[in-house]
């Protein structure tokens, strides 16, 4: 294709196919677009060509990467995490850098060309890894937060790892010095924008917001990602460093989901663009030539990752569990690792054979990483003795909730739906017991008051656990499908008889949880809440009268039950709005030193930031709608609710005034 109108085409028709596919399957739409430039690639059909059009177009791809990266990078989560991300993260990236700088040098390699691949290979795939996890619920697991430290470093380190590669092409004394001064460049520009343009950008987007327009919003958003790249470009760095830095900007300022949803269309597209052009790069027939060689890499690869995160993990202190679902969570290839191997290429720093290789086996390592990380938890309980003991204090801590109640109902998942549910059992004195397997949200629940216990409800024995022998209902409130199929496969060998409330999305999958034995199968959101409530409070004996009073009370108080939740890593806030636009709910701990102990609820200054106290937990009991005159004492806990960061200012005048 020698016309750029001719190859956009061809690009749009292929990734409109291939995407429709991968979706279908569940797969990474990545690898998808891989296969696209392997199959119409100079290697294949010939349909594409590495041209200077082609390789512009990709570049750009990159560039909104790394500016979606900064978005996602704060200072104030940076500190958050600093030392797990920089201890844990360092020792990772530079360990296995040298481990291959090492392999090199044994293999009659020079140092270089080690140091080279083992930034290239030292990367993970922050979209595979924060996917599975999020779909697992495991966001806020210890694994999961050192896997997200991990990766934020591993993002961190491409910044130098793009300045430093190509000045290895020049010698290494003239590397050393265009490395230094490139990092000189790069420190006066974070200086720069950082600290000078903080000041500048939220202004500058009050300004820009202040004229209500879209477009004029989205053409702001280019400019200060195109203009902050072209600013490092001609400084002698990268595009990449430029549009990340214009991503930690707006990142500190209000404006940041919205620039995050603007910006996407333009990032996927571009960035797909880019994997096409790493496909154009493979040439099937080397790589089924020296296949040996590849799976030799390929294991090597995944084993040695795997091995040296597991070690590091159980140096800096993880129980043995931990650091291997780490270690195998964070085993595969990233997405800054062909990044970096497209730089090797264009530099000719490894020979076109090897270069094949080691791009065959990233591809096939990123296939393989969602299936080991969905059999991780298999992996573990082989190896690892220490498991039974955590997954015995699990099942422990569910039996001491379920221990002495029957006739109970089980709800499965503590989200919005679970806990407007919950709050309508609590008003008709219903017991029950709720399971979650997101520990940030347990922790905050349970610190309110809340009866809701750690624990993947499609195990079978915490459901045995939680009393399924004794219980009277079950209410599944996430709405998933494969783990409902698996919970009512449960429940069908263990109590058949037992009804069973299921959440869904749509009427897509209803035949078949009700084939799967679910008794109602309830829709989406708010009525789909009051729906699910009213199923359970007739399951339970409750008249119908009363059940319909009960829900007419609700909508007549504008659904104020069912205003604001506890926000867990599983939240899509996308469905609902918007982070900012959401009410959330936050318990609140008023200590001796609390610059709110001793005050009335109504000096507290809540009012003022429209944030309302929903509730009092003291000495365990847990009092509703508080009168403004109540006195906060030391030792309450404050139920808040409220915007998410009105939430955070009230938390931070509550305790410091």
């Amino acid at each position: 294709m020698h016309s750029i109108l001719g190859l956009i085409i061809v690009l749009l028709a292929a990734a409109v196919v291939v995407s429709a596919l991968f979706r279908r399957l569940k797969l990474p739409l990545m690898l998808g677009f891989l296969l696209i430039g392997i199959l119409l690639g100079p290697h294949s059909l010939n349909w594409l060509q590495d041209n200077p059009d082609t390789t512009d177009l990709a570049e750009f791809g990159v560039v909104f990467l790394m500016f979606s990266i900064g978005l996602e990078f704060s200072l104030s989560k940076l500190r958050a995490i600093r030392n797990t991300a920089f201890g844990f993260g360092g020792a990772q990236v530079f360990s296995f850098i040298g481990l291959v700088m090492g392999i090199a040098v044994l293999a009659g390699l020079p140092w270089t060309t080690g140091l080279a691949l083992g930034g290239t290979l030292a990367m993970s795939s922050t979209a595979i890894v924060s996917g599975m996890l999020a779909e697992r619920l495991a966001l806020q697991s210890d694994h999961g937060r050192q896997m997200i430290a991990v990766l934020l470093f591993q993002d961190l380190a491409v910044i130098p790892l793009l300045i430093l590669i190509p000045a290895l092409s020049n010698g290494v004394h003239e590397a050393l010095s265009l490395f230094l001064l490139a990092m000189a460049k790069a420190s006066i520009a974070l200086f720069l924008l950082l600290f000078v343009g903080k000041r500048l950008m939220s202004p500058w987007f009050h300004w820009v917001a202040s004229h209500k327009s879209t477009e004029l919003f989205m053409l702001n958003v280019l400019l200060m990602t195109l203009g902050l790249a072209y600013f490092t470009q001609r400084a002698g760095l990268s595009l990449a460093l430029g549009a990340f830095l214009a991503g930690i900007l707006i990142s500190e300022t209000e404006y940041r989901y919205q620039v995050e949803d603007d910006i996407k269309p333009f990032r996927d597209v571009l960035l797909g663009l880019f994997f096409i052009t790493i496909g154009m790069l493979l040439d099937a027939q080397t790589v089924w030539l020296h296949f040996g060689w590849v799976v030799l890499v390929l294991t090597g690869l995944i084993l040695s990752k795997a091995a040296l995160v597991w070690l590091i993990g159980r140096l800096l202190g993880n129980p043995a569990p931990v650091a291997l679902r780490t270690g195998l969570g964070l085993a595969q290839a990233g997405e800054f690792g062909f990044v970096l191997l497209s730089q090797i290429a264009h530099l000719n720093l490894v020979g076109d054979t090897p270069l094949q290789i080691i791009l065959a086996a990233m591809v096939l390592s990123m296939v393989s990483a969602p299936l080991l990380i969905q059999q991780s938890e298999r992996i573990v309980r082989h190896l690892c003795t220490s498991e039974w003991t955590f997954r015995a204090r699990e099942l422990h801590d569910i039996a001491t909730h379920a221990m002495g109640i029957s006739e109970h109902l089980i709800i499965c998942g503590y989200g919005r739906s679970g806990q407007s549910l919950a709050r309508l059992l609590e008003s008709e004195d219903i017991r029950f017991i709720a399971l979650d397997a997101d520990s940030s949200r347990v922790r905050a629940a349970s610190a309110a008051g809340e009866t809701v216990v750690f624990g993947d409800a499609s195990r079978r024995e915490v459901l045995k656990a939680a009393g399924l022998n004794r219980a009277s209902g079950m209410v599944i409130t996430f709405a998933d499908y494969a783990a409902s199929m698996k919970i009512l496969q449960l429940v069908q060998e263990i109590r058949p008889d037992l009804p069973v409330i299921v959440r869904t999305l749509d009427e897509t999958d209803l035949d078949s949880l009700m084939q799967a034995g679910a008794m109602a199968v309830v829709p989406e959101i708010i009525e789909g809440s009051l729906m699910l409530a009213s199923h359970a409070l007739l399951l339970l004996g409750v008249p119908l009268s009363r059940v319909l009073k009960k829900l007419r009370s609700v909508r007549e108080q504008r659904y104020s039950l069912m205003r604001g939740f506890f926000q867990g890593s599983s939240d899509d806030t996308d469905s609902a709005g918007g982070e900012a636009v959401q009410l959330r709910m936050l318990p609140v701990l008023i200590t001796e030193q609390a610059a709110a102990a001793h005050q009335t609820i109504a000096h507290s200054g809540l009012a003022e930031l429209n944030v309302e106290v929903l509730a009092v937990r003291r000495h365990n009991i847990r009092g509703l709608d508080p009168q403004p005159t109540m006195q906060i004492l030391p030792g309450d806990v404050l139920v808040l609710r409220g915007g998410s960061e009105n939430l955070a200012q009230a938390e931070t005048r509550l305790l410091q005034g």
